[in-house]
């Protein structure tokens, strides 16, 4: 570990001051360039003072009108062009403002700067004849749209008002998030979360993200070599919400729903001068109760044997989620931020399953009945430190960024089981057990990133990470037999996970008139190691990899154009796809991690279409992926020492699969009163598993769609529907039947300045979410269907000091994305 630190700090080392050397070079050419000057500035609202995110600063020829430079202010509503000095007038505008003219522009240079003008404070009025049509139709739209990547902004999404970060993706177009809470991208489950842009301990427990902490989703679905190359299907970004606004600015929630469930939150800022204060709060509580069937037959010889199964879950669970932390701005340029987070939680789950045997006959007599309680308390909590530092050089796009972040997490859970099993006619036997299972888990990561453009459209860019994660994990399972406890040691272990990987990248990109390109190169070497303390079994894994990246661009016009990219991703093994130790919460059903597990490998390819209308965005493309060494869990049946089945769930590597699919994304707001959102996900999916068998090769066809209607029937209110739909689907082992559900809100806006907002939601009004599967095997089959969360409703009061309702992006730039 020692060794370890030692050479990421030389790293870094080495690599600053090569960046610096860089950086400074740089600096030094831009001072020779006399001919051109830097203009700077912030525009704000005249009535409050605050910066104005997203204004249009034109900077015109005063010879010919013609436009020589531009850009959109920041979060804080400053500003920074080069242009060429030449008489000139600038024009500043921003949706439901008054247009300000600086004619002509004050091109006399600071004589110490030399090169440097500031505008100073541009101050900008209400347009009263405009506000009411700003406020219906310029808010943020739910769904924007670039080549590289689509983003979700969560505050326009009435229906997840109230709710946590698993309801939230649920709803996002190419998402899907099944009854167990496990995440897919294109029907995938190899897919990156991501914590502002970081891999963090909320990204495995998503259900304790209250959704007022939530600004956006962003969805890339194939990255480039500056993302990590972990993730198959690629990255889900969730953006918690900061601002950055001068002055004091804040939103508050209150909510309650039933099952029961309810929750406050506070999202606040306070900057003056060179300081922005950040902080953020959420409290839940919730109540999810579900439901399980399943019926398993199982053929030996002549006889069948057949076990019905019920399952009753009530978990009930609270949590609190802290952030703090500050900005110190050196310059308009160079900042420095620090924060932490601190997370508590606890949950209380009651699960009942229920059992009744048959030999040969269903209906008929069980041969044998019996039950199995598990009472579990689960208590979690959290602790990360966030530091990092970002100067811009002589523009936006010259950049050097550094952080480094630690994670410490601490979780126990205790579990109570009673198990009764009466056969038939005969004496009801009762076991009693419980189990333990302490984790630790300790990350640092560190990293750096330089961009550095040559001219406007060429630019390159590298960077360095380095992240050491350690996990450890004691599992104890305990039985008594009337007069004292005994440990079980077949199903005891402490295993430990540690991984320490490295990274470099670089990429580098150009355009020619419309067509604009984008190659990069990412290595990474990781070094995994686990250990099976009980059998001191350890195995240690070396991966250098290689991950290359390339994205061609077309622009056949502004707001319409086309990508075509690669990548090569990889899906490491999580800590319990590799630990052995068998779950004991059912008996019947066991999951076992796998040891021997190896990294699955994808060669991804897309082609994305974009265009933008004055009314309408589509956004479409067709993607293909080749994967080796495919990871998917594997059921097995076995029948125990009593005579009873039992289903053992093992993750293993398949030789290959090839995914073909078909996507679109849907926007229309031509009338003033609807907004249409929809979206669909057709794929093939082609699995090879012949190294375990015929059985597990499977060749399927599948799709996924979501429309959401949003319609503005009365001043200041809102309703939304959205449907969803997932179509039947063959697995390797059987099939996933199709899956229906809609969700419904309502808001209200209230107060003169529509400051307060009320919203009414319905989650799965016709309580149909349910996951029903079949499974087959050799010499069994298995049918059932699960529901983890019931139908739920929930009302929601949110408060705003000094925050105005988002406005759109004017739609006069194109984002490109990658390449651009």
């Amino acid at each position: 570990m020692a060794l370890s630190l030692r050479v990421i700090v030389s790293m870094f080392a080495i690599s600053f001051l090569l960046l610096n050397q860089f950086a400074s070079a740089q600096m030094a050419k831009d001072m020779l360039q006399e001919a051109k000057i830097k203009l700077s500035g912030q525009v704000v609202d005249s009535d409050t003072g605050q910066g104005l995110e997203f204004a249009t600063i034109s900077i015109f020829s005063s010879v010919d009108s013609s436009l020589i430079g531009g850009e959109l202010t920041d979060g804080a509503g400053y500003f920074s062009i080069e242009i060429q000095s030449q008489p000139s007038y600038a024009i500043i505008e921003f949706i439901g403002f008054i247009t300000h003219v600086i004619d002509p522009l004050p091109l006399t240079a600071n004589t110490e700067k030399r090169n440097l003008i500031s505008l100073g404070i541009i101050k900008m009025s209400v347009n009263s004849l405009a506000l009411e049509e700003v406020e219906v139709r310029a808010e943020r739209s739910e769904n924007q749209f670039s080549l590289d990547k689509r983003i979700f902004n969560v505050g326009k999404d009435l229906a997840n008002r109230g709710g946590s970060a698993v309801d939230i993706l649920d709803n996002v177009p190419s998402v899907t998030v099944d009854v167990e809470g496990a995440v897919s991208l294109r029907g995938s489950s190899g897919v990156r979360i991501l914590i502002n842009g970081k891999r963090s301990g909320l990204g495995d427990n998503l259900k304790n993200i209250p959704s007022n902490q939530i600004d956006r989703i962003e969805v890339i679905t194939n990255p480039s070599a500056r993302y990590d190359a972990e993730g198959m299907a690629g990255i889900i970004n969730i953006v918690l919400k900061k601002d950055t606004r001068q002055g004091f600015n804040g939103s508050f929630d209150l909510s309650g729903g039933y099952p029961r469930q309810a929750g406050i939150g506070a999202n606040v800022n306070y900057r003056k001068n060179k300081i922005n204060w950040f902080a953020g709060y959420g409290f839940q509580i919730r109540e999810s109760p579900g439901e399980a069937f399943q019926y398993t037959e199982i053929q030996r010889g002549d006889t069948t044997l057949i076990t019905n199964q019920n399952r009753d879950m009530q978990r009930d669970g609270r949590s609190h989620t802290i952030r703090f932390g500050a900005d110190y701005f050196f310059n308009q340029k160079t900042s420095l931020t620090g924060s932490f987070r601190y997370q508590d939680s606890e949950d209380d789950n009651f699960t009942l399953n229920t059992y009744d045997d048959y030999v040969n006959q269903y209906p008929g007599n069980p041969s044998s009945f019996s039950t199995r309680s598990d009472d579990e308390v689960e208590n979690e909590n959290e602790l990360e430190y966030s530091l990092s530092f970002k100067k811009e050089f002589s523009s936006r796009e010259h950049i050097l960024s550094i952080s480094v972040d630690y994670e410490d997490e601490l979780e126990d859970e205790y579990s109570g089981f009673i198990e009764t099993i009466t056969p038939l006619g005969g004496q009801s036997e009762t076991l009693v057990q419980r189990s333990n299972n302490d984790e630790g888990q300790k990350e640092w990561v560190a990293q750096a990133d330089y961009i550095h453009p040559f001219t406007k459209d060429n630019k390159i860019e590298f960077g360095l990470k380095a992240s050491l994660r350690d996990i450890t994990n004691d599992f104890e399972v305990e039985e008594n037999d009337g007069s004292k406890w005994f440990t079980l040691v077949d199903l005891t272990n402490n295993f430990i996970y540690n991984e320490n990987i490295f990274a470099a990248y670089a990429q580098y990109g150009n355009k020619f008139d419309k067509l604009s390109y984008q190659v990069g190169l990412r290595y990474e070497y990781a070094d995994i190691t686990t250990e099976l303390l009980q059998y001191n079994e350890i195995n240690n894994r070396i991966q250098p990899n290689l991950f290359p990246s390339i994205f061609i661009n077309y622009e056949f016009s502004e707001g319409d154009a086309l990508q075509a990219s690669y990548s090569r991703r990889i899906q490491r093994p999580g800590f319990w796809h590799l630990n052995p130790f068998f779950t004991y919460n059912d008996s019947r059903n066991i999951f076992a991690g796998n040891p021997n597990l190896n990294p699955e490998y994808t060669d991804s390819y897309e082609v994305q279409y974009l265009k933008f209308w004055e009314h309408a965005t589509l956004n479409s493309g067709l993607f293909y992926r080749h994967s080796t060494g495919v990871i998917e869990r594997i059921r097995t049946l076995s029948i125990d020492q009593d005579g009873r089945e039992v289903t053992t769930i093992k993750p293993e590597n398949l030789a290959e699969r090839d995914d073909f699919g078909f996507e679109f994304t849907l926007s229309y707001s031509a009338i003033s009163w609807l907004r249409l959102d929809a979206s669909a996900n057709f794929f093939r999916s082609i699995t090879d598993g012949t190294n375990f068998g015929e059985s597990f090769t499977n060749d399927t066809y599948t799709w996924t769609s979501r429309m959401t209607s949003r319609f503005t029937f009365w001043k200041g209110s809102d309703l939304q529907l959205r449907g969803n739909y997932r179509a039947p689907r063959e697995t390797t082992q059987g099939k996933s039947k199709s899956m229906t559900s809609i969700d419904l809100g309502w808001s209200k806006d209230l107060l003169p300045k529509k400051d307060l907002t009320i919203t009414l939601s319905v989650r799965d009004l016709f309580n149909s979410r349910k996951r029903r599967y079949e499974t087959f095997g050799d010499n069994f089959q298995t049918r059932g269907d699960f529901q983890w969360r019931a139908r739920s409703a929930n009302l929601s009061f949110n408060y705003r000091i000094n925050q105005k309702k988002k406005r759109n992006r004017p739609n006069r730039e194109f984002e490109g994305g990658e390449g651009f």
